[in-house]
């Protein structure tokens, strides 16, 4: 495998040979969990030195100019294994997408949705390992644009179920955008019974998606939804 080629160029398994062990980070296991978290920290160690260097050579080569630098082979296996270093952690692993073609049918669309799983599952250890609100709103952005097998849009469901339970964080507003793409009655039973729930977050958040899809006219702005919850604030008066 050439290691200059993008990611968006891997097949599966070249996929699974960098970021395989990240599944752990979603596993029950409290074990599996911690093992994947000491190999992603090793895993960044590795970019972090590996940018150092980068810069360093950087430095180096600058006087050479523009045109002569980006040629200098020094300079360039520095850049090239911190790229190299990027791809087998996280989040950078995760970054981009494919440049051709659906997302759908992309290998590293598995990697994608993992980064959010663990996001909404274990949101403490993703904050403390891999805090990178930007690419979740990316990459929930680009999942909801994409049209996925049933498979995929059953794990959707379960996150949009998952992130609708539970006190906002950042982006999760993102999530409406996931809702609209995979609607179905067992994502409109699920918010439904969120909404009836006895948890003050669920039943605003999952009132606010279910209100917003049988409204697709409308959209999810920070006005509108701060207009929501006003609204459902005033209700509680």
């Amino acid at each position: 495998m050439d290691e200059e080629a993008g990611t968006d160029a891997d097949d599966a398994c070249a996929w699974a040979e960098r970021l395989g062990w990240a599944f752990g980070l979603i596993a029950e296991e409290p074990a599996a969990r911690g093992a994947a978290l000491v190999h992603l920290r090793e895993a960044q160690r590795k970019v972090t030195d590996a940018l150092g260097r980068s810069n360093e050579m950087w430095l180096l080569t600058r006087p050479l100019g523009a045109d002569e630098q980006y040629r200098e082979p020094a300079f360039l296996q520095a850049r090239r294994r911190h790229q190299q270093a990027q791809r087998r952690s996280l989040p950078d692993g995760v970054w981009g997408g494919p440049v051709v073609g659906d997302l759908a049918a992309w290998p590293g669309l598995p990697y994608v949705l993992l980064f959010l799983e663990w996001e909404a599952r274990y949101p403490l250890e993703w904050t403390q390992h891999a805090k990178a609100w930007g690419t979740k709103q990316d990459l929930i952005r680009k999942v909801a644009r994409a049209r996925h097998e049933e498979a995929t849009k059953a794990k959707l469901t379960d996150l949009v179920e998952i992130v609708v339970h539970r006190a906002y964080r950042c982006k999760d507003r993102e999530y409406v955008r996931v809702a609209r793409a995979v609607d179905s009655a067992d994502l409109r039973g699920r918010l439904d019974r969120a909404a009836d729930s006895d948890s003050p977050w669920a039943r605003c958040h999952a009132g606010y998606v279910l209100w917003l899809l049988d409204r697709p006219e409308l959209p999810n702005t920070r006005s509108v939804w701060q207009t929501w919850v006003a609204g459902e604030a005033a209700a509680l008066l």
